[in-house]
């Protein structure tokens, strides 16, 4: 279990944020949890949890509160979000060219974004950590068998078997292992990364010296005895830090008001993502907000709008208006992936159009209500995939079965990822003639 706080010393103010004192890592467990596993054995289970709070951190508090302020100056519309990565994250698939090839695509795509904003771009993979993904539905039968629903590699198998799909806490430690190498390999990735940099450079356009790029980690916050248990007390903030990765989210289906999830979140220090769906109104977005953000904290809160490209028109405006009329100092980014799922024969798959067309929705809003369009976040894969349908490469429905590799949902490929990356910088341009002018 996660450390108690010590008792309270002279106030030293770090980050401009201090939790709630009425808050402890523990009190989510007196609350709703939704999208939990349900573990057979709970004895394993607190061991796992026993052994994850003795853990060293994964991520620094001093890397956390660089975010922070990276997030800020989006906040202030000097800056864009790049945020991607993996559905979910693979035990088997891991290995160390993959996560090269995923820095790799993060790099390239924030050259061009930053060919074509006065702003930074703040480079937030969805790595080491995203290990679990929410499900529609608690099981799944097949032929007349009822299993449990794969969850993701942190709780579960994706082999239809019951051994697989049992829930085994232990899986949680091998996240965390896996979480470390990565970390670790993405330090090495930055460390000898400026030769990429150069060329990157110079296939943009870029100007100016060259300086290393902060590679931050991101994950949903579904998970909460692994954020628990290696949730840590800084004295020197008077906080509480989420040491999974450098931000965390709360998903769609996670984000009841007095729900578990927003509990936890709202007392750790790192900056929450809020998923936006269709279903949120707007009186219970400024509620969580509040929840969420009671100092009006820029750097701290970020809004995911994911409607669906048919749907964004119809609910963004409200909601993007209900917060600016407010006065929150918030980001708000897109998620082009979620609501523009469909099926074709037996896979789901996205269309690069949709996704485009969600887009290019979310800056024309944005710029309408006097909101920053502040970022976008995706699911891709520096791999040569065939999950998702459209782009440069023209790839069609019965492209699907050459690569589709993902247990979860459709990722965009390289070339996916590049052409919107290309596509969000021809909208971003216009914003920067606006500031110079």
């Amino acid at each position: 279990m996660a450390e108690e706080a010590p008792e309270k010393k002279r106030r030293v103010r770090f980050a401009d944020h201090q939790s709630p004192s009425d808050w402890t890592p523990v009190g989510w467990r007196e609350r709703r949890a939704e999208q939990q596993p349900d573990y057979p054995d709970a004895g394993a289970l607190q061991r796992v949890e026993r052994r994850l709070a003795g853990s060293a951190p994964l991520v620094e508090v001093a890397d956390i509160i660089h975010l922070r302020a990276s997030l800020s100056q989006v906040a202030n519309a000097q800056g864009f979000i790049l945020q991607g990565g993996d559905c979910a994250e693979s035990f088997a698939e891991f290995n160390a060219e993959k996560v090269r090839t995923t820095y790799k695509l993060l790099l390239q795509m924030g050259a061009l974004l930053r060919s074509a904003t006065a702003g930074e771009v703040v480079h937030l993979a969805r790595i080491a950590g995203q290990f679990a993904k929410p499900r529609s539905a608690g099981s799944e039968t097949i032929g007349g068998v009822t299993l449990p629903s794969y969850r993701g590699d942190a709780v579960n198998g994706p082999a239809f078997t019951a051994a697989s799909r049992t829930p085994d806490p232990r899986r949680l430690l091998d996240a965390h292992r896996q979480a470390q190498v990565t970390i670790e390999l993405l330090h090495a990735y930055a460390s000898a990364s400026y030769a990429d940099l150069a060329e990157l450079h110079a296939e943009t356009g870029l100007e100016g010296p060259l300086r290393p790029v902060s590679m931050f980690t991101s994950h949903e916050a579904l998970l909460l005895n692994y954020e628990q248990a290696l949730t840590r007390w800084d004295a020197p903030s008077e906080s509480w830090w989420a040491t999974t990765g450098h931000m965390l989210w709360i998903g769609d289906r996670t984000r009841q008001l007095d729900g578990a999830h927003v509990e936890f979140c709202r007392g750790v220090a790192n900056p929450i993502g809020l998923k936006c769906g269709p279903s949120l109104k707007v009186d219970e977005l400024l509620r969580l907000v509040e929840r969420l953000d009671p100092e009006n904290r820029a750097g701290r809160l970020v809004l995911i709008g994911r409607f669906g490209s048919a749907k964004v028109a119809e609910h963004l405006p409200e909601l993007m208006r209900a917060t600016r009329r407010a006065g929150r100092n918030l980001v708000w980014t897109i998620d082009p992936m979620h609501g523009n799922t469909r099926s074709a024969g037996a896979r789901k798959t996205r269309l690069v159009s949709d996704i485009l067309a969600e887009i290019a929705a979310f800056f024309a809003i944005a710029r309408a209500e006097g909101v920053h369009p502040g970022g976008m976040h995706l699911e891709m894969t520096g791999g040569d995939v065939t999950e998702c349908l459209g782009g440069s490469a023209s790839l069609v429905e019965e492209d699907l079965e050459r690569r589709y590799l993902t247990h979860c949902d459709p990722r965009l490929n390289r070339g996916q990822a590049i052409d919107v990356a290309a596509a969000v910088a021809g909208l971003l341009a216009p914003e920067r003639r606006s500031d110079a002018a």
